[in-house]
């Protein structure tokens, strides 16, 4: 492969020094070029401005915000990471780590220039000799893991989107399917290989005082290269589904009975619903669809739906499969819609609740369906409730983690999906998103706002992503004085 390598260095030389010019000011030459270049293993790729392959590897899902690079790299190994992240320090360069590239919070767009590490070459599922860990790259995504696995007889807890990566969701603490069974997906760290501010690799577990930190606000502290997680037998092989869908009307009458029934989920059962316009099923309103999943069944039993068919749905599809084909179910497939990159705005607004305020639900819905409605700009907008089972999550030690809010039962939050057309609808976007958000967290009485970093809008504060306890904000800053004192990981969600 060392003809890559040269190639690589011949035709691109020369821009890499006008990127980097741009990047540094006068002091750049074509010995930077040679430094970073040389400094790579064979099969490291960079890309530039103007070629396919940098437009591909920087475009992101949400359009929004988004971070400027001048210089994209493609690492193939852990020490590629390391060589990329000295080099950055040296040259004063700012750096950001690229998986699936779906977050969306605007602290993102603070990067103004600088280096792209996508880490889509550090690929691999490894499962160990015991059957009891697997370690996967730091750019794997979810579904090789979950596909693996199942391959194998064993699962893990992974994020439920399979275009995302393993680490994206889980160094943000990750929900899962399988989280009433095991808990979180950072709950299922064992050890991580990172490259850390000062550009050296470690390998930390649960000896290191920085591992606390990893596991709830990770990216304030380095770039995961490999992780090994825990992994169970597989303890279902059956899984199905029914997806109904309500006329808006019923908003009410629906998440009362979602509070009646679902208030203590089962542990084999999952409860997701969206708001959303179907023109077919209703074309002057959103309509609800409303998806009931269970574990270990070729039918949900008619003991969960049954109070929903009451109600009286527009329809009802029933489905049965695997694990593997939950994502497909609820709209998440790796060809599913939301995992393309079509150049849409798409931020997200989020608030945990531990139940539904009927009130709020109903004011909410009102408010989203007259701004979604029609000719509305934000007509491929989604609102997304993802209730979970909490046994796995509750189970463990709320302390033992930077992820803070093992005590909320559900996940709310508007997609507000649109296409740019500058910062006038980007602020009408914002302004609809937190209100829709602020309507949902009035309902919850509390004066404390909990969301879900990895939905995160990036208007939030510390407190809302981390936790209000202030020994919890405390830590994640002697974390950050200590391992990133001069701020090199702090474009998502930053602790301070």
């Amino acid at each position: 492969m060392r003809w890559l390598r040269t190639s690589i260095f011949v035709s691109v030389t020369a821009l890499l020094s006008v990127c980097l010019d741009y990047a540094l000011g006068s002091s750049a030459s074509e010995g930077h070029a040679n430094a970073l270049i040389d400094a790579l293993s064979p099969e490291a790729k960079v890309y530039f401005p103007n070629s396919t392959e940098f437009s591909t590897l920087t475009s992101r899902w949400s359009s929004l915000a988004e971070p400027i690079v001048n210089v994209a790299v493609v690492p193939a190994t852990e020490d590629d990471v390391v060589k990329i992240v000295q080099y950055a320090n040296k040259a004063n360069l700012p750096i950001l780590a690229f998986n699936g590239a779906h977050a969306a919070i605007t602290t993102l767009g603070r990067m103004h220039g600088g280096i792209e590490i996508y880490l889509g070459q550090l690929s691999s599922v490894n499962i160990a000799p015991d059957n009891k860990t697997v370690t996967v790259g730091g750019g794997t995504l979810s579904k090789n893991v979950t596909d693996t696995l199942w391959s194998a007889g064993k699962e893990t807890v992974t994020g439920t989107c399979e275009c995302v990566s393993v680490l994206g969701p889980g160094l943000g603490g990750g929900h899962g399917w399988l989280q009433g069974h095991y808990g979180l997906v950072t709950d299922q760290f064992v050890s991580m290989n990172v490259v850390l501010a000062d550009g050296t690799l470690q390998t930390i577990d649960a000896d290191s005082d920085l591992w606390w930190g990893m596991k709830g606000a990770g990216q304030n502290f380095g770039i995961v290269t490999s992780l090994t997680s825990k992994i169970y037998d597989r303890s279902q092989t059956d899984w199905a589904i029914e997806t109904l869908i309500f006329d808006g009307d019923n908003v009410e009458a629906l998440y009362q009975a979602a509070n009646d029934h679902f208030s203590n989920i089962p542990v084999d059962l999952i409860n997701w619903s969206y708001w959303l316009n179907i023109p077919t099923a209703d074309p002057n309103k959103p309509i609800i669809l409303f998806y009931i999943i269970q574990e270990g069944v070729t039918s949900v039993d008619p003991t969960y739906t049954k109070p929903f068919h009451d109600i009286g749905p527009i329809s009802v599809e029933a489905d049965s499969g695997t694990y593997k084909d939950l994502a497909a179910w609820v709209q998440i497939a790796v060809d599913s819609a939301p995992c393309q990159k079509a150049g849409l705005a798409h931020p997200r607004f989020p608030a945990y609740i531990k139940e539904y305020n009927i009130s709020a639900q109903k004011l909410a819905y009102e408010a989203y369906a007259a701004n979604v409605s029609g000719d509305s700009p934000f007509s491929s907008s989604i609102y997304m409730f993802e209730g979970y089972p909490v046994q796995g999550v509750q189970a463990i030690d709320g302390d033992s983690a930077a992820f803070a809010f093992r005590s909320d039962n559900i996940l709310t939050a508007p997609l507000i999906t649109y296409t740019p057309a500058g910062k006038e609808l980007d602020d009408q976007a914002a302004e609809l998103g937190n209100r829709l958000r602020e309507i949902i967290h009035q309902g919850t009485g509390s004066n404390e706002l909990h969301t879900y970093v990895n939905y995160a809008y990036g208007d939030e504060t510390p407190q809302n992503w981390y936790g209000y306890e202030q020994w919890r904000q405390d830590r994640l800053k002697a974390l950050k004085n200590k391992y990133d004192p001069e701020g090199r990981f702090s474009f998502f969600a930053p602790v301070q």
